[in-house]
C-alpha cells in the first residue's frame, strides 16, 4: 500500500463536475455518496460515526487535522467515511493531549483524501443540485475512466448498510447490578449513546440487528433503544417488522436518527430521501411540547414525510426542524415510546438535547413502578 506524498488528487461528481487538488491519506481511489458537514469542530467523531458509512465527506470548515486525533474522541472502532474532501489538511497538530496526526490515522484506516480543492464550491454544488455519488482518486486521473467507474456505484436510495457496521455479537456496558436495564438494538450505534445511558446508571446490553424479539425480551429490559445507523430505512423490512412486535410489548422505547425513522415506518408513516440532508452541529429544532428551542447535532439524508405524520392517528409530532419544518421528533399516543431525528448524545455538538436521555430514564422509572 502506498501512502500520501502530496501528489495529485482529483474529485469527479456524478453530474460531471471535476475538481483538482492534492492527495492525503493513502494513495488510492474511493467512491460513495457525497455529503457535507457544516460543523467547525469534531471531525474525528464525524469520521468514526457509523451513520456516515458509504459516504464521502466534504468538510465545510477550512482546517482539518489541525488538532490531531485522540483515542477517546471516537464513535466506533474505525473510520467509517469512505473518503474525505477538504480545503486545508494539516499533518501537523498542536494539541498536547492528541495521540497522533490525522494523516497517520487515515493511513491506519486506509482512507483516501483529496485536499486543496474549492470545498465551498463543492458544498454549493451539493446544496443546489442535491446529493449525488462521487469518486475521488490519487492514483487515476483519466476523467473518462473515473466517470465509468462512478456509473457502477449504486444510489443510496434503497441501500441497506446497517448490517455492514452494526455489531455481530452481543456486548454489555455499565453496572450489571443496576436497577434499570436497557436493550440497545444496534443499527450502527455511536459509543456516546451507550455512554449517555451508562452515565445515568443503566445496565446496557447491545444486540445485533438480526437478534430476535425473543432474544431481546429474554434480557428482561426495562427499556429499548433503537440506535442510529446508515442507509435507507425503507430497505429494512425485517427490522421494521421486529420493531412492530416490540411496540406491542408497551415497554419504554427511544429511537435516534435511523432508529427514529424505523420506528416511524413501523407506525405506517413514510420516509423520503432528502435533497441534501442535514449534517452539522448547529441545527435549530423546536420542541412543540415545551415550546423551547434546541441547537442540535444532526446527520441524516432521509426524513419522515411530514404529511404522513400529520395524518397519523398513532403518533404525535413533538419536534420540528426550524430551517425546513421537517419532522424532528415523534411520540406514540398512549405509549411510553418516542424518537428524534437528531443526535441528543451530541458528539460532536451542543448538549441542549441531553434531556431526552433523562426523559427516557424517567419514563422507564414510571413504567416500572
Amino acid at each position: 500500500m502506498k501512502y500520501n506524498s502530496k501528489g495529485k488528487g482529483i474529485v469527479v461528481l456524478e453530474d460531471g463536475t471535476v475538481f483538482h487538488g492534492y492527495s492525503a491519506g493513502i494513495i488510492g481511489t474511493s467512491t460513495g455518496e457525497i455529503c457535507y458537514n457544516t460543523g467547525m469542530t469534531g471531525y474525528q467523531e464525524i469520521f468514526t460515526d457509523p451513520s456516515y458509512f458509504g459516504q464521502i465527506m466534504v468538510c465545510a470548515t477550512a482546517h482539518i487535522g489541525n488538532y490531531g486525533v485522540e483515542k477517546n474522541e471516537i464513535e466506533s472502532d474505525s473510520v467509517k467515511i469512505s473518503g474525505l474532501i477538504c480545503k486545508k489538511y494539516s499533518e501537523i497538530f498542536s494539541r498536547p493531549m492528541a495521540d497522533g496526526s490525522l494523516q497517520n490515522y487515515f493511513e491506519v484506516n486506509k482512507i483516501v483524501a483529496v485536499t486543496d480543492v474549492d470545498s465551498r464550491s463543492i458544498v454549493r454544488q451539493v446544496r443546489d443540485k442535491g446529493a449525488m455519488n462521487v469518486i475521488i482518486s490519487s492514483e487515476e486521473f483519466d476523467v473518462d475512466i473515473l466517470k465509468a467507474k462512478l456509473k457502477e456505484i449504486p444510489s443510496m436510495q434503497g441501500l441497506e448498510l446497517s448490517s455492514k457496521v452494526a455489531t455481530s455479537t452481543v456486548y454489555f456496558a455499565g453496572n450489571e447490578k443496576s436497577e434499570y436495564r436497557v436493550a440497545v438494538l444496534d443499527f450502527g450505534t455511536k459509543k456516546n449513546i451507550i455512554r449517555c445511558l451508562t452515565d445515568r446508571g443503566v445496565y446496557v446490553k447491545v444486540f445485533p440487528m438480526k437478534s430476535t424479539v425473543a432474544e431481546i425480551l429474554d434480557f428482561n429490559p426495562d427499556g429499548i433503544m433503537l440506535s442510529n445507523g446508515p442507509g435507507d430505512p425503507s430497505s429494512m423490512s425485517l427490522s421494521i417488522s421486529k420493531i412492530k412486535q416490540l411496540i406491542k410489548t408497551k415497554k419504554p422505547m427511544f429511537g435516534i436518527c435511523l432508529g427514529h425513522q424505523l420506528l416511524s415506518l413501523a407506525c405506517e408513516l413514510k420516509t423520503v430521501k432528502m435533497h441534501n440532508g442535514h449534517r452539522g452541529i448547529n441545527h435549530p429544532v423546536k420542541n412543540l411540547i415545551t415550546g423551547k428551542g434546541e441547537v442540535t447535532s444532526q446527520n441524516h439524508g432521509f426524513v419522515v414525510e411530514r404529511e404522513s405524520a400529520e395524518k397519523s392517528d398513532v403518533v404525535e409530532i413533538t419536534h420540528v426542524h426550524l430551517n425546513d419544518n421537517s419532522v424532528a421528533g415523534i411520540r406514540l399516543n398512549n405509549l411510553p415510546i418516542f424518537s428524534v431525528q437528531y443526535h441528543p448524545e451530541a458528539s460532536p455538538g451542543p448538549h441542549d438535547s441531553r434531556y431526552l436521555f433523562d426523559n427516557f430514564i424517567e419514563t422507564i422509572v414510571e413504567h416500572k413502578q
